[in-house]
């Protein structure tokens, strides 16, 4: 128990770490170094980690020879996974040409509750009442912090921005039902990566790959650097995120991406100094999320023990003929399984016809010990 809790802890550390510096590096590389080419840079990142894990699927023992079976009974939950992924992307990247970024993160926001309602058809998932009591605080809370307001912001790149987080939840959902024992996030990731090729590379060669050309003859060293880089970072990030799903749930992983914003704006007020900038709008987000996250936190760990206490229970009214009363005790002071005696009446009728078959075989009885 205690080494599955340090896993966890673990794993949601890394993923909060490398999700918030991959968003640093592309933020940087997209927007301050002029890099503007997030199709391509995509599809470099996909096409690193295929290659990447290529040589160990195809050598190492735990993976080579399994393909095939794996492939041809989740091959449709693959497909999905990565076109969402791709369309994710592609839609989130139009959505910002003709709105703000502000509007796009308070949009963005609302991924968890709609990865929570699409969870109970695709996972069969069914949050608990204190779960979906804190989804919503947790989505307002992030609006409320971010939201600028909406100049310069078009129906059209709504639209996209929210079909870009309705494909994120489903990318999501769907990566939480295939992730079992056998399909795990290393196969996941090795999976998806061509699919997302596919469908972003049409994109990338239409809309970018002349300018990125271009780009790239002017800052060659630096090009090489930021994909290659990102390419690591982003091999990395996918494997954990896809971890965290199969160890959390899909609905918590997007839990914990809001709550990391929040926590991103304490960090840099904190690093930076920034205080001037804090606003009673965004003091009360921030708070308005933390009190979501609390209560969904409560609402995970009190589904958790259900199980447990469930089965328990159950085993506490089993009762084995002619087992022997149990050393421990339950907290009542109970035998943990009671014990039910067994009939005399059986034994004495046994009894009684031993004696009758000796008597006509002439086979006196033995003397009773005193």
């Amino acid at each position: 128990m205690a080494t599955t809790v340090v896993k966890k802890l673990v794993v949601v550390f890394l993923y909060l770490a490398l999700n918030s510096f991959l968003n640093l590096l592309n933020k940087w590389a997209l927007g301050v170094y002029g890099f503007k080419f997030p199709i391509v840079m995509t599809v470099m990142h996909m096409t690193f980690s295929f290659l990447f894990l290529l040589p160990i699927m195809l050598i190492h023992p735990s993976y080579a020879g399994q393909h095939q079976p794996l492939l041809k009974a989740q091959w449709k939950g693959v497909a999905l996974i990565g076109s969402f992924m791709a369309i994710n992307i592609a839609l989130n990247n139009a959505s910002l040409v003709t709105m703000t970024l502000s509007l796009n993160q308070v949009i963005r926001a609302s991924i968890p509750c709609f990865t929570g309602v699409f969870a109970i058809f695709v996972e069969k998932r069914y949050p608990t009442q204190l779960q979906g009591m804190g989804l919503a605080p947790i989505s307002m809370g992030v609006m409320i912090a971010v939201f600028e307001g909406t100049k310069d912001s078009s129906h059209v790149g709504i639209t996209l921005c929210v079909l870009a987080s309705i494909s994120n939840a489903l990318m999501m959902t769907i990566s939480g039902r295939v992730l079992t024992q056998k399909l795990d996030a290393v196969r996941l990731t090795f999976y998806t990566a061509p699919v997302s090729v596919i469908v972003l590379l049409p994109l990338a060669l239409y809309y970018e790959w002349s300018a990125f050309q271009e780009f790239t003859m002017l800052h060659t060293h630096a090009v090489a650097g930021i994909l290659i880089g990102g390419s690591c970072v982003a091999l990395s990030y996918n494997m954990v995120h896809n971890l965290m799903i199969q160890l959390m749930s899909a609905t918590t992983t997007c839990v914990l991406g809001n709550v990391k914003v929040i926590l991103l704006l304490f960090l840099s007020s904190a690093l930076f100094g920034d205080t001037r900038n804090w606003t009673m709008k965004l003091a009360g987000g921030c708070c308005l999320t933390l009190a979501g996250f609390f209560i969904y936190s409560w609402g995970s760990l009190a589904r958790n023990q259900l199980p447990a206490a469930s089965s328990t229970a159950f085993l506490n009214k089993i009762t084995v003929p002619g087992s022997q009363p149990s050393s421990k005790e339950g907290d009542a002071g109970e035998p943990l399984l009671p014990v039910c005696k067994q009939p005399q009446a059986h034994a004495s009728h046994a009894s009684d016809g031993l004696q009758a078959r000796d008597a006509r075989v002439g086979v006196k009885p033995a003397p009773s010990s005193p």
